[in-house]
């Protein structure tokens, strides 16, 4: 339950506080109301993760002090759970109360209401610790309630006993050699976005142009539900391994959707946003990041565990929402949830694929005594946070370079985080090129020094070969299509994909950026306008290189914002995001949130576009039968030509389509396979649910579909 304070609010202070507007009844059962809805994105302590800001302590404070009891209640009413709002209103004053009563503020004799508006600032103790709560005082909330966990840490509220559910066998299952996975079988799908380059392409062609409109469904498969279902399924010689939100994985006879195994990892519960995008297959494992920061193999065939290790300290706020890739026997992995002060710091890893022993690390997040440090200005090291990596990476196996992206800073804005105008903060907001065998750093380009507005560049890298040209694509929340030499970093062009007003220009030989005047100068407490918003001109949904077309097709979002940066206290657990936001419509795209578009590697040239007013959810998947498939958030799967963006087939499925599509063959048949699904503290679910409010959809449905054409006979 993410609370979007941005949201525009007629703010009526009516000083009418008598003492305590709220009961010690209500707080109870707001406690317990919080924890069934809202923990899970807030945490048990209120101290907030990610896009999740936190309901207790100074930050908390010092931006809701000025505002009303009531204002808080109507915004939780008209937005929480972000999936729906979906409590009744009893509930939503409950928890309202237990925030209040979490900040400070005295129980009383008299009930909150949902027209009682009394200044929150003026009742509260303020800059409560979230970790502090008022003793046993009259009113207060009874005694013997567990003692919340210190800011930054978490309380995993489990759905049930872990471990393996379902007992079967893979039969003749062959293992995955390096050499299978830089040649693969156009018949399977062995990795995130399908080969180390990133290309999201199949090379199938059973499925045309001509023929597409025929595609029926030919299974279904629900899936576990709750959390972020951002998948992506892989399959080998006929043989789905699919993740599932809380840690779930499972095999599943491709043809048939028949299910094999099952493996519940602990912990068995939805941390965060729950999102697990995707896994990887080597040798005779499958493996797994779990979203506690542990990484897994699980035996292919049986699902049984063969190791575990720990990637992060999940008691210091650590996560894994991206899933790894192998390269050259060693699992490469990325970390989340680094937005903590005080922990240690944020980094990529590499762990023996046979033992799961650790094999390097890279931080990215330069501290003293290590490259880059300077650039973090006087921020002491504990106060050095971001740098998240939750997209998995690429690998050139000639080069024998793997690439991945940056997140930013945090918290977002720089005047929160302490930080100058002219502190580039490495290595956040850029790609690095690591040597896989030891980690070290070949090559960095950052493509926006100092990056103060969530708009990071973390997503993926595209790897494509143009005559004697190794080039690297990425595009981030700018919107900015980068064209960099993946041999060096050097920049080679750029091209903006979406209207954009952060920057006022870029230099010609680096590509720095360079930001607008009251970007540079913010301060907290003050709204800056940004074209994109933080839902990304470009977010996770991955683009798609189709190599016969030469086109990189890409999901695009359209939509602005103004954020304001707060002010946030330098102690041990805060950090966050740290900053408000109010999303409106961008200008020129006459309401449509989604677009989809195409691009010349060569030329950098829009060859087509698409818009309308959904916002797109999946990656693209583009194949040699010459068409793309995307989903989203209507509900809308759609196949389309690849040369012309025109709609050839489409299917309305359960709920909004969100994840990886990916192609795949078995017993001579070619497949499509989406996955549908709910959740997502990240802004390309937040900002549709703010601007495109008349866009309904189910408040459960996560499931993957596969399809084909009919069998003949």
């Amino acid at each position: 339950m993410a609370i979007n304070i941005g949201i525009v609010i007629a703010l009526a202070v009516v000083w009418a506080q008598s003492p305590g507007v709220y009961t010690a009844a209500q707080a109870a059962a707001g406690r317990a109301a919080y924890q069934a809805n809202c923990a899970s994105c807030h945490v048990p302590d209120l101290s907030g993760r990610n896009e999740a800001p936190p309901l207790a302590g100074g930050s908390f404070m010092n931006t809701w002090r000025s505002r009303t009891t009531r204002d808080l209640f109507e915004l939780m009413q008209a937005t929480m759970p972000p999936n729906a709002p979906s409590l009744n209103v009893d509930q939503y004053l409950a928890i309202t109360s237990f925030i209040l009563q979490s900040n400070g503020m005295p129980a009383g004799s008299q009930a909150l209401t949902a027209t009682t508006a009394v200044l929150i600032g003026a009742g509260a103790i303020v800059g409560a610790d979230p970790s502090v709560r008022p003793g046993p005082t009259r009113g207060s909330a009874p005694t013997g309630a567990a003692t919340p966990p210190a800011p930054g840490t978490r309380t995993v509220t489990t759905l049930g006993p872990a471990g393996q559910t379902v007992f079967g066998e893979v039969k003749n299952y062959a293992p995955i050699t390096d050499e299978m996975l830089r040649n693969q079988d156009p018949a399977d799908w062995l990795m995130a976005r399908r080969n180390y380059q990133g290309w999201s392409y199949s090379p199938l062609t059973q499925v045309t142009r001509d023929n597409v409109k025929e595609l029926q469904l030919a299974w279904v498969w629900s899936m576990q539900d709750g959390g972020a279902n951002e998948p992506t399924p892989l399959v080998h010689n006929g043989i789905m391994f699919l993740t599932n939100t809380a840690n779930v994985i499972q095999a599943l006879d491709a043809k048939t959707g028949e299910l094999i195994w099952e493996h519940r990892l602990p912990p068995y519960a939805h941390i965060g946003a729950a999102t697990m995008r995707n896994i990887a297959l080597y040798q005779d494992n499958v493996f797994v990041a779990t979203t506690d920061a542990h990484l897994v193999a699980l035996d292919a065939r049986t699902g049984k565990q063969v190791w575990s290790t720990v990637i992060a300290d999940s008691a210091k706020g650590y996560t894994s929402y991206s899933g790894p890739i192998v390269i050259k026997g060693k699992v490469v992995q990325g970390l989340t949830s680094c937005d903590r002060f005080g922990n240690d710091g944020c980094w990529i890893s590499a762990f023996d694929a046979d033992t799961g022993t650790l094999a390097w690390k890279f931080n990215t997040i330069a501290r003293s005594g290590q490259r880059g440090a300077d650039t973090w200005g006087t921020l002491a090291d504990p106060f050095r946070v971001g740098g998240e990596t939750w997209i998995a990476g690429t690998y050139d196996p000639d080069l024998d370079l793997t690439y991945w992206g940056i997140a930013q800073a945090k918290p977002w804005m720089r005047a929160s985080r302490g930080t100058t105008a002219f502190d580039n903060a490495l290595y956040t907001a850029s790609t690095v090129a690591l040597r896989p065998n030891d980690g070290t750093l070949a090559w960095h380009y950052q493509h926006a020094p100092g990056e103060s507005l969530d708009l990071d560049e973390v997503f993926e890298k595209v790897l494509v070969d143009a005559g004697d040209q190794r080039l690297l694509f990425t595009i981030g929340k700018p919107g900015i299509l980068w064209k960099l030499d993946r041999r060096n970093g050097q920049f080679i062009d750029y091209k903006e994909t979406v209207f954009q007003n952060v920057f006022e220009s870029f230099d010609k030989k680096t590509g720095t950026p360079t930001y607008r005047a009251d970007i540079i100068e913010q301060e907290t407490g003050k709204w800056i306008q940004s074209c994109p918003s933080t839902q990304g001109g470009h977010n996770w949904p991955a683009m798609s290189y189709h190599p016969g077309a030469g086109l990189l097709v890409i999901p695009l979002s359209q939509s602005c914002m103004e954020i304001s940066g707060r002010k946030i206290e330098f102690k041990e657990g805060n950090g966050g995001i740290g900053a408000d936001r109010r999303f409106f419509e961008m200008p020129g795209s006459d309401g449509n949130l989604g677009k989809l578009a195409a691009y010349d590697v060569k030329t950098m040239r829009e060859v087509w576009s698409r818009e309308q007013r959904a916002s797109f959810l999946t990656a693209v998947l583009t194949t040699g039968g010459g068409l793309g498939f995307v989903g989203d958030l209507d509900r809308v799967f759609r196949a389309f030509d690849v040369k012309t963006g025109e709609t050839l087939w489409q299917a309305r499925l359960g709920t909004s389509v969100q994840g990886y599509p990916m192609a795949f063959s078995a017993g001579g048949r070619q497949y499509i396979a989406v996955t549908t699904g709910r959740g997502g503290l990240e802004s390309p679910r937040m900002v549709p649910r703010t601007l495109a409010r008349e866009l309904n959809y189910p408040s459960g449905g996560n499931a993957i579909y596969v399809f084909a054409l009919p069998e003949r006979r």
